[in-house]
């Protein structure tokens, strides 16, 4: 799948959440929703990322942003991932990737000499009509957020 661009409709998608709820992003149309798309749950970039989703979520919350991550761990890792870090949103399981592979967030990586097929860190914010309104793709892990609040013009 390609990559998403402003204006184009998100992909509906429904996910466990680490908590064992359910969560569909058509349930969140009327806010804007970042969706972030991650590797691996605690790894060390992965981690960074997701605390620092944390530490910024009241005011991303006040800014009328809900955040949403998603990986292809299974809900048990991520529950764990979520307790261990007190992560304060929805972690989602995508274990068959196809919601990052509708996304654009699934394809080919490099990593150490070796090319394979893999989750490729993106973030892509859904406006409350359900549009792209910001998509981002090979995100670094450390200052992600930082950057984000600048393309949205929170900071």
């Amino acid at each position: 799948m390609s990559k998403l661009t402003p204006g184009d409709p998100a992909p509906d998608f429904t996910l466990t959440a680490s908590d064992s709820s359910v969560v569909s992003l058509a349930d969140l149309r009327g806010r804007s929703v970042i969706v972030y798309f991650y590797p691996a749950a605690a790894t060390p970039g992965c981690t960074k990322e997701a605390c620092d989703f944390r530490d910024n979520l009241n005011s991303l919350a006040a800014s009328g942003y809900a955040v949403l991550g998603i990986s292809p761990d299974k809900v048990e890792k991520l529950a764990r991932f979520a307790a261990d870090e007190a992560l304060n949103f929805p972690l989602l399981s995508d274990p068959d990737h196809a919601v990052a592979e509708a996304y654009g967030a699934w394809g080919e990586k490099k990593n150490y000499g070796k090319t394979y097929e893999g989750l490729i860190r993106s973030t892509v914010v859904v406006d409350p009509e359900g549009k792209v309104s910001l998509a981002q793709y090979n995100v670094r892990a450390t200052g992600h957020v930082a950057k984000l609040r600048r393309d949205l013009g929170l900071d």
